[in-house]
């Protein structure tokens, strides 16, 4: 693996200089070049911060395109993600983020910088996390040592394990009683009573992925959490907020700029819409926020939308699974799961990003084609990395699976009425808010929600045994989970929820993907690197059957 440390402005090769040679590189050095002693902590810190978002966005869109959260191409899962897909963010992690942040430490030590030390080893926990939950076994140990081309791996229970430290000693920094500098803080402005709040919420979710190895240290630690009070609340969510700049460098939504430019993009997923608008018998409050609709009615060209013209796969139609569009002819226009046909001539009709979380419009039913980058919310969403909805869902899964305290289903209620109240505050703050109100009052909204909990409640309570009830949660989790792939595909290898995701298109699509192929840029240089026998190796806390427990 390639060693890189980068300066902010422009990529820089540092020297680190050996004693012998101390007075020769001070010859040598470029006066110009960033080094440790003209290198700026606030720059440092700037960088990592906004290159951990990009990092976190590759993963998380990997995650939902798995999940079935949005479409998956390839009509194969091993055609899906080769060794050659994840090369970026194996170098955002190893070359940037974490360069970077070994860089940062000494410096931000030196001058009693406690607050950067903060933001700098909580992200580099979560990185770590990410890569273990990706990749499963990782370089740490030997991976920042710059002398060392060849570093071998850890397991991911020692990263994993590393990383729950580097959240305890990121905490003592947020509390630090005296500390220099005021890092400029893209997440929460300087406030870091919620980074330690957010400190708490990631340790949940250690105790949550690590379960099955550990059931009874999980139990302790969550419990240990719940009496400590102090995760994320309603208004601590863990968001990273995008502009509507699209001059270089742009700072709008990904999603947004990749649609509402020039049309096209991304496919919605078929099974996601379904679940939406049809499997409870109405639409979810949250869909006209989610989704927009570039036609209100279905297509019978078979030019634009070539399955509107076959029965779908003898697998479908045994399992009653949907098929080329939700029911309802509703213009709900997506993809099937591993759906491998090229592109036909739909970019202004086929459903497009709402303004949750992407910056899109609300669907107020006007079907206007989204090749106008004035349109909506201009892209000015969020990454919704950790948000305080997800708390309660997590924590129903450990009340229900490990016995923790607190009641599952009170949990589940709570953690859907904070998401549905969540997505409609972000989006009524917008440009959209005139458009949403002229169709869902603040009385409407509650009306909606509300029905929508007590549905959910008596399908909770019809549920025969814990294994029917963790898929309630699971499915209104995975509903909740729109914009954060990461997490979504996390419960599906952690719990196998929700059952009876829509399967491939193909009847054996090959084995799911448990964890992603090492990336050929790691692979290439570094000669103690052994590539998996495939993507169906599981990280170490998915003690999990094999596939095709989960497809």
């Amino acid at each position: 693996m390639k060693r890189f440390i980068y300066g902010l402005t422009v990529a820089t090769t540092l020297v680190f200089a050996t004693s012998c040679e101390e007075k020769l590189d001070e010859l040598l050095e470029n006066p110009n070049a960033v080094n440790a002693t003209t290198a700026s902590p606030d720059f440092l810190l700037n960088r990592i911060q906004l290159d951990y978002k990009d990092l976190w966005y590759g993963i998380s869109d990997r995650g939902a395109r798995l999940t079935r959260q949005i479409n998956q191409g390839s009509a194969l899962y091993i055609n899906a993600y080769t060794a050659i897909s994840t090369n970026g963010t194996w170098t955002n992690a190893y070359a940037n983020i974490l360069a970077d942040i070994e860089f940062l430490e000494p410096l931000a030590e030196a001058s009693n910088f406690q607050r950067h030390l903060g933001i700098a080893k909580t992200i580099k926990a979560m990185v770590l996390f990410d890569m273990v939950d990706t990749y499963g076994d990782i370089p740490y140990t030997e991976a920042l040592d710059a002398a060392n081309f060849n570093p071998k791996t850890d397991t991911g229970q020692a990263v994993y394990a590393a990383a729950f430290a580097l959240l305890n000693e990121a905490a003592g920094h947020f509390t630090a009683a005296t500390s220099a500098g005021s890092p400029n803080d893209y997440y929460y402005n300087r406030n870091y009573t919620r980074w330690v709040k957010l400190i708490n919420t990631l340790k949940l979710r250690y105790f949550l992925n690590t379960k099955l190895v550990d059931a009874a240290a999980s139990k302790a630690g969550i419990n240990a959490l719940i009496a400590e009070n102090n995760m994320l609340g309603a208004t601590d969510s863990f968001v990273f907020q995008f502009g509507t700049t699209a001059a270089d460098p742009d700072s709008r939504h990904p999603k947004f700029a990749g649609q509402y430019t020039q049309g096209g993009g991304d496919y919605q997923s078929t099974d996601f819409m379904h679940h939406l608008t049809v499997d409870k018998g109405f639409d979810d409050p949250r869909v006209r926020y989610y989704m927009y609709r570039q036609v209100l009615t279905n297509t019978t060209n078979v030019d634009e939308q070539e399955c509107v013209s076959q029965l779908p796969p003898s697998h479908y139609l045994v399992g009653n699974f949907p098929y080329c569009n939700p029911a309802g002819n509703k213009g709900y226009w997506g993809r099937d799961h591993l759906d491998p046909d090229g592109i036909p001539p739909d970019g202004l009709k086929r459903t497009a990003y709402g303004v949750f979380p992407a910056g899109g419009r609300f669907d107020n039913n006007s079907a206007v084609p989204v090749n106008n980058p004035a349109l909506g919310a201009r892209g000015a969403g969020i990454h919704p990395i950790m948000l305080a909805a997800y708390v309660d869902f997590m924590l129903a899964e450990a009340a229900l699976t490990l016995g923790t305290n607190g009641d599952p289903k009170a949990l589940l209620a709570s953690g859907i009425t904070k998401h549905i109240n969540y997505v409609r505050a972000f989006s009524v703050a917008t440009s959209e808010s005139a458009a949403i109100n002229a169709i869902i009052s603040d009385a409407e909204h509650a009306r909606q929600r509300d029905s929508y909990v007590a549905f959910v409640n008596s399908r909770y309570d019809a549920a025969a045994n814990a294994s029917a009830k963790m898929n309630v949660i699971g499915r209104e989790y995975w509903l909740a989970l729109y914009g954060n792939g990461h997490e979504s595909y996390n419960l599906y290898r952690r719990t196998g929820k929700p059952e009876r995701l829509q399967p491939a298109l193909e009847a054996d699509p090959g084995p799911f993907i448990r964890s992603f192929l090492y990336p050929n840029n790691y692979m290439v240089t570094n000669t103690n690197a052994v590539q998996k026998p495939n993507n169906a190796v599981q990280v170490f806390w998915d003690k999990n059957p094999a596939s095709p427990w989960i497809y």
